[in-house]
């Protein structure tokens, strides 16, 4: 019996040749070891959140849904090891009676261990990098049958190439990350004019540990989402904010928004007076919660979305020409664009790499077309320097991405090493990285 695989957003399909859905590391080694012997082709999957095909199996689709958990924690260096099939919302619980915490964590926490960082997700904070920098150890399975072992002990040296790797090194069986001590987030979510925040962009992420704003592009006002960290105090919610938060995810986030997509869809005039009141809908919000749920959000309303990570220091100017694009142009979208931002990072293929970020989001609807909408603010991206997720919709090639990371050649040097026979790769990495 034939099974097809699709991603979240339904864009993504396969039908693999055969589905491995490991349990035991054991297991996880014969499997990788059998095809690496054969010659077939393999890859693993997580949660199916990249709207990328990089996770696209037409042979051997590895399931790690079931190889999750903790395998050891060290309680001195405050680390933890995981099993990569791991869900970050699972392992956010799992670390609660610990008094450890992950740095930060975006706002969506259903992917796995191993997809999050192999695609440089982020969180938001100009003092904070991606989910992959808070990784100080990796192992992981190659292509020539080696067991790969990355830690400061351990082939220091390749740290920053393993800690991102749009799964084309290898299948990773364990990460280790370093925590930090646990922490509450104190959030205000406030209406504030589009102008206003632009011109006090900087000093909106210096002021704050994390920044983010959401803003529907035909609409002059944002909601400007700012939190700062405090110390834990594993306080009861209130049932008034509990019931706040129930109402502004499921009803306003998920259900009104949902009901703004099917009208959007049959009547696109409506979009722009109905994405304004999704704005005012939203209000103004003030919580304390604990760090394992302060920064997610319930996404129940599926979408296709694709994300650039900019110079930090032209976000503002590329907001106003998005503006611009969508006057011009009426495009119409019925979700809001996302503006993050992150610290530096190391690793050779992070979208944050050597320099300070800022990230701007664009979604549509996943029964709606996104090309037109897509296809004409990607240039406005790359006229910026802008680098695309690995797991969101872009239409980069190698030769385009390459002059975009300084250790380009290194990884794919690398990448011949470890996997001379492309036992890992598909079509999105021979688009990506080359044959």
């Amino acid at each position: 019996m034939t099974t097809t695989w699709t991603n979240w957003s339904k864009l993504q399909r396969a039908t693999p040749a055969r589905v491995e859905t490991p349990w035991t590391t054991t297991e996880l080694h014969r499997i990788v070891d059998e095809a690496v012997a054969q010659r077939r082709r393999i890859k693993a999957v997580g949660s199916g959140h990249s709207f990328t095909g990089i996770a696209r199996a037409d042979d051997i689709q590895l399931d790690l849904s079931n190889y999750t958990g903790i395998l050891d924690i060290d309680p001195s260096c405050q680390q933890v090891t995981v099993r990569t099939g791991t869900k970050l919302w699972d392992l956010a619980q799992l670390l609660t009676e610990t008094g450890m915490a992950m740095e930060n964590l975006g706002d969506i926490n259903q992917q796995s261990v191993a997809g999050a960082i192999s695609t440089s997700t982020h969180g938001t904070g100009v003092t904070f990098g991606g989910l992959a920098s808070q990784v100080v150890g990796v192992e992981m399975l190659t292509g020539t049958g080696e067991i790969l072992t990355v830690s400061e002990h351990h082939n220091a040296h390749l740290l920053d190439a393993v800690r991102v790797t749009l799964g084309a090194l290898g299948i990773i069986t364990n990460v280790t990350l370093q925590l930090v001590p646990e922490y509450d987030v104190h959030t205000v979510e406030a209406l504030t004019d589009l102008d206003m925040v632009l011109e006090h962009w900087d000093a909106l992420n210096t002021a704050n540990d994390h920044f983010e704003f959401f803003w529907f592009g035909h609409d002059t006002q944002v909601l400007a989402k700012t939190s700062q960290r405090l110390p834990v105090k594993h306080a009861v919610p209130s049932l008034g904010a509990s019931l706040r938060r129930t109402v502004l995810d499921d009803l306003i986030t998920n259900s009104v928004l949902a009901g703004v997509c099917r009208i959007g869809r049959t009547n696109p005039a409506w979009v722009a007076p109905l994405n304004r009141l999704c704005t005012r809908l939203w209000g103004n919000s003030e919580r304390t919660e604990h760090w394992s749920t302060g920064f997610t959000s319930r996404r129940r309303v599926r979408f296709n979305e694709m994300e650039y990570a900019l110079p930090y220091e032209a976000v503002p100017e590329v907001v106003a020409e998005l503006r611009q694009l969508l006057r011009r142009e009426q495009i119409s979208s019925t979700f809001p664009l996302e503006v993050r931002t992150a610290a530096p990072d190391t690793a050779w293929l992070a979208s944050n790499h050597g320099r300070k970020t800022g990230y701007i989001a664009v979604h549509q609807h996943f029964g709606q077309d996104y090309r037109q909408y897509f296809s004409q603010v990607e240039p406005i991206f790359l006229a910026a320097g802008g680098r695309p997720h690995w797991g969101k919709l872009h239409t980069l090639d190698c030769h385009q991405l390459a002059p975009l990371y300084p250790h380009w050649d290194q990884m794919v040097a690398l990448r011949d090493k470890l996997d001379p026979d492309r036992i890992f790769s598909n079509p999105y990495l021979t688009q990506v990285l080359g044959a």
